[in-house]
């Protein structure tokens, strides 16, 4: 399975425009590859590095197998059920870290069930864990100007 985006690649600085320095959009994304046998999706954008601990930018679940791609400045998933982030929003935050360089996981998980409930930031890998049968992430990074 693989995740990718054509605004920036694996491993490489997020583009200001993806930031709250920037217009603070959703990158394009879109996966491929995954088992046939995929009943739904769950993506997630994370930053692992806040000082908080994990900050959830983007949580959504039960994306059917239909749903492939997001396009450029997305507010949600279509046809997914958008989890409260860490900042209690359903919408996508865009990378904001408070200093350094922190890292940006974007992760698609696919599952051989159509739907999971009971899901926040704080538990969905353990709700997921059992239902995932692939997954596929991209990290890039960014630090404020």
């Amino acid at each position: 399975m693989k995740i990718f985006s054509p605004n920036f690649k694996d491993q490489e600085k997020l583009p200001i425009k993806y930031t709250c320095d920037g217009q603070g959009v959703l990158p394009e994304l879109s996966w491929q590859d995954y088992p046939p046998e995929t009943k739904s999706f769950v993506l997630v954008v994370e930053d692992p590095d806040a000082p908080a601990g994990i900050f959830v930018h983007l949580l959504a679940i039960n994306i059917p197998v239909s749903v492939i791609k997001l396009a450029e400045g997305a507010t949600e998933v279509p046809q997914a059920q958008m989890v409260p982030n860490t900042s209690g929003r359903t919408n996508y935050i865009p990378a904001c870290p408070p200093s350094g360089t922190h890292r940006y996981i974007f992760k698609v998980f696919a599952l051989n069930i159509d739907k999971i409930q009971g899901v926040n930031t704080t538990n969905y890998l353990s709700i997921i864990k059992p239902h995932v049968i692939d997954q596929a992430e991209i990290t890039t990074y960014y630090q404020r100007l």
